[in-house]
């Protein structure tokens, strides 16, 4: 019900980005191997070997019939424009392109993109294992407001919301507490369109966010909101008492600083 949904894999502690489709960069896998410029993913993919596990995967399977929410499409692709680098392709060619870079590198890619899929949360633990305190506490807060946005969409699937109220009931959160719609936010953090916002808050606001959504949920069910309309309207309503309350506290701090 998220109208956000996060996409990438970690690999040796490096980030390994996939895209809307679940196709994995091979240029991070590149980079991952510190490989040689001939190992560059276009000159793989020119290649007889990557064209014939190509031709023989097209044959058997969509990306839709592997990956949840798979849109379907080209099996391996270049982003087109300048700055846009990065090839992109099924897990099954992605893991074939790392054993081509290093046998050990494939091993790697095949393990930790099928726990990734099974929604393995020790591989997250793993991660964190190596991570700076102030990193653990971030996806601590981050991992709180992810359960307690699933319970937020519960309740609005449960009050009859549908379709885009999903979204109009976040934004409604988004623009009377952050003080703009995800896109004005996303503008003014530089952030490329689309990227998942919550990713990129700190964790106050992420708390925040999950004390609104919080509040909503609960006025949602003590007023019997339904539909669209109406939970965006509650929404609204506890997330602008959730701004205030915030504005209020640091008034009242900065008159006694003064004081």
């Amino acid at each position: 019900m998220s109208t956000e949904e996060p996409k990438q894999l970690v690999i040796r502690g490096k980030a390994v980005a996939e895209d809307e489709n679940g196709l994995i960069c091979l240029d991070d896998l590149w980079a991952l191997a510190a490989a040689k410029p001939a190992q560059k993913p276009a000159k793989w993919r020119a290649g007889a070997a990557a064209k014939a596990l190509l031709g023989a995967l097209a044959k058997k399977i969509r990306i839709s019939d592997i990956l949840p929410g798979g849109k379907g499409g080209a099996l391996i692709r270049a982003k087109p424009g300048r700055g846009n680098k990065g090839t992109f392709a099924h897990p099954i060619l992605a893991a074939a392109y790392a054993g081509y870079l290093n046998p050990d590198l494939e091993v790697e890619v095949r393990e930790v993109w099928l726990r990734y899929r099974a929604g393995d949360a020790t591989l997250a633990d793993e991660i964190l294992q190596r991570a700076s305190a102030e990193a653990n506490h971030w996806a601590g807060v981050r991992a709180l407001s992810r359960a307690r946005r699933r319970n937020y969409t519960d309740t609005l699937k449960a009050h009859g919301v549908q379709a885009k109220g999903y979204m109009d009931c976040t934004e409604a959160v988004y623009l009377h507490l952050l003080g703009g719609k995800s896109y004005q936010i996303r503008a003014n953090m530089k952030l490329p369109p689309k990227t998942n916002l919550r990713d990129h808050l700190d964790t106050d606001k992420l708390a925040y966010v999950m004390a609104a959504e919080a509040l909503s949920a609960e006025r949602i069910e003590e007023e019997d909101r339904r539909g669209n309309t109406d939970c965006a309207e509650a929404s609204a309503r506890s997330a602008a008492a959730i701004r205030k309350a915030i504005e209020a506290d640091r008034k009242d701090r900065q008159k006694r600083l003064v004081a």
